[in-house]
């Protein structure tokens, strides 16, 4: 098996929400088009290296991760994904709101909640259960390169279960804005996105839709190929 394409169900704000045009335009990169974009004014003058902080994340495109990036497994195709993907969507559940803030996370910046929203936690894990059966097991290579001796012993048994360390309770809703900084640059560079963010004004955040990402091969970025939005319970 080749590993391409990856496919990963992320959430995305809607290609016209002022969230998903601030994290696209700080990354540089639409997944929604596939178009590179402009950094907005004044971000290369405040941090030169700006481009370079943001080359991981902009791979992946803005997103909040749902199910991480995986292939097909043999005998499942792309069609029968977005057909789950739909299937998924369409039954109703709690709508997750969160109050997004722009914060550190595990030592790069990210738009994460204030506050953990149990009707998130438990939407990601539906995520990871429902499209589970897509996902080919994990090789030797792709454990050894999640370097599980760094994992706590239930990182590593969902990483071995699920093929991802940090599901369940380890899960931790976050749409990046920048690779990992070290300590002494992080601060600066969060209080200008922070500054950035609060001119959205926005004060909550409905995480009301699935998107199906893809990614053709490993020199590809992530770009958008469905979206779903979410029943609603009643």
């Amino acid at each position: 098996m080749t590993g391409f394409p990856r496919y990963a169900i992320y959430f995305a704000a809607g290609a016209d929400n002022v969230l998903s045009r601030f994290g696209a335009e700080l990354l540089g990169y639409d997944a929604y088009t596939s178009d590179e974009l402009s950094f907005p004014q004044g971000t290369l003058h405040a941090v030169p290296d700006w481009r370079d902080i943001t080359a991981d994340p902009r791979k992946y495109g803005f997103h909040g991760t749902l199910k991480a990036p995986m292939a097909l497994v043999s005998g499942n195709t792309e069609a029968e994904l977005k057909a789950a993907c739909a299937t998924f969507a369409a039954k109703a559940r709690p709508m997750p709101v969160i109050q997004p803030v722009v914060d550190a996370i595990s030592g790069f910046i990210a738009v994460i909640p204030a506050e953990p929203v149990d009707a998130l936690l438990q939407l990601a894990a539906d995520c990871v259960r429902d499209f589970d059966s897509f996902r080919p097991a994990l090789t030797a290579e792709e454990r050894a390169r999640r370097k599980p001796e760094k994992l706590s012993a239930r990182q590593r048994e969902y990483l071995d279960r699920w093929g991802y360390p940090y599901v369940m309770e380890e899960f931790r809703f976050h749409m990046t804005l920048t690779g990992r900084l070290d300590a002494e640059r992080r601060g600066p560079i969060l209080e200008m996105l922070r500054a950035r963010f609060a001119t959205l004004k926005l004060d909550a955040l409905a995480i009301d839709r699935i998107a199906l990402f893809k990614q053709d091969d490993a020199k590809a970025r992530f770009r958008i190929i469905g979206e779903w939005p979410l029943a609603p319970a009643s």
